[in-house]
């Protein structure tokens, strides 16, 4: 049980993270205020293999030094891009015919663990503002509301955990 050194992981080096074959999902930052949770949420793009990231309204962009701090180098391996109205990247998505899902609590939403993913399907997982959320425009227009099952006293996680759980859970349900 000897912890391997990161030498020992032959992990991808940035051409490869682009050669490679990526995970058919899209994640969407709605106003993201803290550039710590930018930076993990590219550390965890880089991961799982997401195909890109868009960064919207307030959401700061790369190169910035708090986000570097926390994706390590991510900025430069996951693909990105910056869009002033988070409404107009859901359009676009759907018109390209990418399902969208707002993380979110709202009425009819489906409990993460409860969601059946097509493994012929493209997704845009979209996360929102750490006070506000996800806008209700955008819910209102996503195809469907993911709810991350909760059973202790809070009322949310923070977004780049959100993620994370997300993550996770579509990328094994989509490798079964």
């Amino acid at each position: 049980m000897r912890k391997l050194k990161n030498s020992e992981l032959e992990r991808l080096d940035v051409d490869g993270f682009k050669d490679a074959e990526k995970t058919p999902l899209i994640i969407v930052l709605d106003n993201i205020r803290s550039l710590n949770n930018i930076g993990s949420v590219f550390r965890t793009a880089d991961a799982f293999l997401i195909e890109k990231i868009y960064l919207c309204g307030i959401t700061a962009q790369p190169p910035h030094k708090d986000i570097h701090k926390t994706a390590l180098g991510a900025t430069d391996s996951v693909v990105w891009e910056y869009a002033e109205n988070t409404m107009e990247v859901i359009k676009s998505l759907k018109k390209d015919k990418v399902t969208t899902l707002a993380i979110e609590q709202a009425e009819n939403a489906v409990f993460l663990n409860d969601f059946q993913v097509s493994k012929d399907q493209k997704y845009a997982l979209i996360f929102g503002n750490e006070v506000k959320g996800v806008s209700q425009e955008v819910v209102s227009s996503s195809d469907a509301v993911i709810e991350i099952p909760q059973y202790g006293t809070k009322h949310s996680l923070n977004i780049s955990v959100s993620v994370g759980v997300v993550i996770w859970d579509l990328w094994a349900k989509l490798k079964v």
